[in-house]
């Protein structure tokens, strides 16, 4: 069955076409566009009235290539941005109206556990053991630690994301030694005293997962994102975007959200795979599975 995910974030909103079926994703055909929730967000925390019209336009667009595509089902969920809007409500009747397809607006723990089964369905290779699933997302963060067979037994979810501490922090190009100090004493506090389960192997999604895997390689070890904070703050934004050809906005969001990795793989005492799939391979691998409604 081809299937299609439309996924509102606080920094992108993304369109997965897949064809699925036995459990398995084949990828048709993926679209990414910036629309920026998380920066656009008014002090009351309510997302302006023109971003929701550019983002209703966005997914109307998406939902049609899907549906030129084929696809026979088309979800729209929305995250952390959205979920924690006062106005939330105006962008579910927007997309509505738009793209005639129902915005769902996902809690942190459902997050969670969309990401960890979109990770774990698609490592390509059984994992022995509990894993943690890591998604860096623009406005949050999640850590979901279970089993790959019978799913999420713990989560955690996070009020920050590369969005979030990008904006806050990062204003030069590239990024400052103190810029990037005072980002890592906001996520060395953010995560104190955490304690998650423990785990064999660990994971990560999101965008700059997704974008790490083109600068470092699949797997991130300590060194190896603090190899990435040392390229991305010795080189500008767009020498750097057209060296790995990746957007110029993703880039100036990667510093943030590296160090959000680095410091919850020095916490769970593991390195980070990068994962194939994530939340959008979740809610289609649960759409298939007849426990998400279209």
């Amino acid at each position: 069955m081809i299937c299609a995910c439309v996924d509102i974030g606080s920094n992108t909103t993304r369109l997965l076409v897949a064809d699925a079926g036995g459990g398995s994703l084949r990828e048709l055909v993926t679209q990414r566009a910036f629309t920026r929730i998380g920066k656009s967000l008014g002090k009351d925390g309510r997302i302006p009235a023109e971003k929701i019209a550019e983002t209703a336009e966005v997914v109307r667009t998406q939902v049609a290539v899907a549906r030129e595509v084929g696809s026979e089902r088309i979800v729209a969920v929305a995250t952390a941005a959205i979920r924690n809007a006062p106005n939330r409500e105006a962008l579910v009747s927007a997309v509505d109206r738009a793209a005639a397809v129902a915005l769902d607006v996902i809690s942190e723990e459902e997050e969670a556990r969309l990401a960890f089964v979109g990770a774990t369905c698609t490592l390509g290779q059984p994992t022995a053991g509990s894993i943690a699933v890591i998604d860096v997302g623009g406005g949050s963060t999640e850590i979901a630690v279970g089993d790959p067979e019978t799913g999420m037994d713990w989560s955690c979810s996070f009020r920050i994301g590369s969005g979030f501490l990008a904006d806050a922090y990062l204003r030069s190009n590239p990024p400052s030694a103190g810029e990037l100090e005072k980002v890592r004493r906001h996520v060395a506090g953010t995560f104190e005293g955490l304690a998650p389960p423990p785990a064999q192997t660990a994971v990560a999604v999101g965008g700059t997962a997704t974008s790490l895997r083109r600068m470092v390689g699949g797997e991130l070890h300590h060194d190896t994102l603090e190899r990435g904070i040392r390229v991305l703050s010795s080189t500008p934004i767009e020498e750097i975007a057209r060296r790995f050809e990746l957007d110029p906005e993703r880039v100036r969001l990667m510093p943030a959200g590296i160090l959000v990795l680095g410091a919850i793989s020095d916490l769970l005492g593991l390195p980070l795979k990068i994962a194939r799939g994530g939340l959008r391979e979740g809610v289609l691998l649960e759409l298939v599975e007849g426990r998400r409604l279209a």
